[in-house]
């Protein structure tokens, strides 16, 4: 009897660990949405100029993140994916990542994915919490997943004339990436810069732009700022031939222009984000 109890307990131990290791590698895949993670720091990173996301879940899904490095290993290729897009250094968007968030375990973060600490700001039409920062309450943007976080990020930074000069340095100069963004009034702490700095530094996070940049994606980023981010329709014109020269999704292009078909009229000017070769 005591036989058949102890191994009904082992079957059962061993049912609990394999549903709990199912549960955490469902978790990671979805966290890694993009693809799954290459482990090798020599190995270059899966290269594509389509920078589309795919669709954003309907539903809010929570993530757990234990530690920095396990941040890093899930958001990394989010970061560079990003940076091949728009031209933001990976080291910086990882660095702005795990600070602004906690690595992952900060209340905002817990409660909107919302990684970057971005405010509502005028004109933002998504979903929103209030969370106390310099004020009491404050509106803070929203997300399903903390991927379009990142691509909110970037958004936001290549819309934004103020930190237009930004798109001037060098893919590799994380430094002045970091000094910038504190000269251009991202953060309001003095020593932001030095903190950005010091993450890059202590977790290797500039490896990322070196993948990318040997992969030959060091040449033309996308900027859009505010005073030159439109295109005027010409005949031919289609929002897939606009997506294609842009490099952006027919999606973000609707989202952009609050379109609400895809008919376009010659003449008519549309936001776009402009190749820029630095």
């Amino acid at each position: 009897m005591k036989k058949k109890i102890l191994l009904l307990l082992i079957i059962g131990i061993s049912f609990a660990s394999c549903k709990s290791k199912k549960a955490y590698s469902d978790q990671l895949r979805t966290k890694n949405v993009l693809n799954e993670r290459k482990k090798s720091e020599d190995v270059k990173p899966l290269i594509s100029r389509e920078v589309v996301l795919p669709t954003e879940p309907s539903k809010f899904i929570p993530f757990r993140i234990e530690t920095p490095s396990e941040y890093i290993e899930t958001f990394a290729e989010t970061a560079q994916v990003e940076m091949m897009g728009y031209g933001i250094p990976a080291s910086i968007t990882l660095a702005q990542g795990l600070l602004e968030s906690g690595y992952g375990k900060g209340e905002l973060a817990m409660k909107t994915n919302n990684h970057f600490g971005i405010k509502c700001h005028k004109g933002w039409e998504g979903d929103y919490d209030f969370h106390d920062d310099d004020e009491k309450g404050e509106c803070f943007r929203k997300y399903n997943h903390p991927m379009y976080s990142f691509r909110d990020h970037s958004i936001f930074l290549t819309t934004r004339s103020r930190y237009a000069f930004l798109f001037n340095l060098k893919h590799n100069d994380y430094k002045g990436w970091a000094k910038g963004l504190r000269k251009a009034g991202y953060a309001t702490d003095p020593k932001y810069p030095q903190k950005l700095i010091y993450l890059i530094e202590k977790h290797g996070l500039h490896k990322y732009d070196k993948q990318i940049k040997n992969a030959g994606y060091n040449n033309t980023t996308i900027v859009s700022t505010e005073s030159d981010k439109m295109h005027t329709v010409e005949k031919g014109d289609t929002l897939y031939s606009l997506s294609r020269k842009y490099y952006m999704s027919v999606d973000e292009i609707m989202q952009m222009n609050n379109l609400r078909s895809s008919d376009l009229s010659i003449g008519q000017r549309v936001k776009v984000k402009l190749s820029k070769i630095n």
